[in-house]
């Protein structure tokens, strides 16, 4: 009887014993590997085979990994940004430390280098999220599976609270010192070091629109440089992308209320702080600014961004808006997969590209 191609003996010669003798064919069974007829290298070719779960664990993290990518993704980010606003704000107190560890700049820096890493260590596995207003967006303009929206948004609730725990616990020290006193907390005051708070002078309109203009960036940018057809960066640059992006936004859009645009980056460190000697008093400031600032107007501004981008420069059949009417449904018309690609700049273009 012949043995399958995909069911090998390992040790077991594919050529029969010269004398055909039963004990010659188990000497051969049992032969090492160079007695079997074949070199190291075809040995591996003809008798090598994948398996997907190589072990128990290895089934678990296959169903767990986008997740779980989105979770790491997002509390590296949080772990960066939170990080610097302790050590910068902290480290300007003379009994702290010696001397000041930062300025507005340097909280800038922070934030930016957190959501570069963070796209960096999920991206090539969930997308690199790390926001759910992106999730989001995809979802309505990108046919993102609406089934992975609640997972992913929850790891990235989970990945920025951890975070924030994290950073809580290494420098819960300095905030006692920093408050005048062991336990004390105050709200805004540290409590601004892991959620956003807005000015005084700012009215309530000024301050959801102050959000929604940076998500409103934020989105149209990341949909610009996932466009193929919009000269996207080269692999592995989309981190330096995102650097710049969030640099830029801190820079122009970050003082009066903290510029969150991300949801989960508001609402995580928010449910640590009350957990850890803040109290109601981060849900009740300014009658539940955080709903309506770092979560209703960034999503609201996420949703606008990316409809500006889709209803005014995408041409992929991936969004709604591309989709065809039903008059030119009913002539097998769609929209076009692919686009020719411009010439970079500088670069002089074909007479025929349109």
């Amino acid at each position: 009887m012949s043995i399958p191609f995909w069911k090998p003996l390992r040790g077991l010669s594919r050529h029969p014993p010269e004398n055909g003798s039963t004990e010659s064919a188990k000497k051969d069974e049992a032969a090492h590997l160079e007695n079997v007829g074949e070199t190291p290298e075809e040995f591996e070719a003809h008798h090598e085979y994948f398996s997907r779960y190589p072990n128990n664990w290895s089934k678990i993290r296959y169903h767990i990994r986008e997740p779980a990518a989105e979770l790491l993704g997002t509390m590296v980010l949080i772990l960066f940004g939170t990080g610097v606003d302790c050590q910068v704000v902290l480290g300007s107190n003379p009994a702290v430390a010696p001397t000041p560890k930062g300025d507005y700049l340097s909280l800038n820096f922070g934030w930016a280098c957190g959501a570069a890493l963070g796209v960096w260590v999920s991206g090539g596995v969930s997308g690199g999220h790390i926001n759910p207003i992106v999730t989001l967006s995809l979802a309505v303009f990108r046919d993102f599976p609406w089934y992975k929206v609640p997972t992913f948004m929850f790891a990235q609730l989970i990945g920025a609270l951890v975070a924030a725990l994290i950073v809580f616990g290494n420098y819960f020290h300095a905030i006692d010192i920093f408050e005048g006193g062991k336990g004390i907390r105050t709200t805004p005051g540290t409590a601004s070091l892991f959620s956003v708070y807005s000015l005084a002078y700012l009215p309530s309109a000024n301050c959801f629109f102050d959000e929604f203009i940076g998500s409103m960036i934020l989105v149209l940018v990341v949909f610009a440089i996932t466009d193929k057809r919009n000269g996207p960066p080269a692999p592995g640059m989309v981190p330096l992308v995102i650097f710049i992006l969030i640099l830029g936004i801190g820079a122009a859009f970050g003082m009066q209320t903290g510029y969150a645009v991300n949801p989960a980056r508001d609402l995580g460190p928010r449910i640590m702080t009350a957990m850890v000697g803040y109290g109601r008093a981060v849900f009740n400031f300014r009658s539940q600014f955080w709903i309506w600032c770092p979560i209703l107007g960034s999503f609201c501004g996420g949703l606008v961004g990316g409809g500006l981008y889709d209803a005014l420069i995408f041409l992929g059949d991936e969004s709604w808006m591309n989709r065809p009417n039903k008059a030119a449904r009913q002539h097998f018309a769609h929209a076009r997969s692919a686009e020719r690609q411009r010439p970079p700049a500088g670069f002089p273009q074909d007479e025929d590209v349109v």
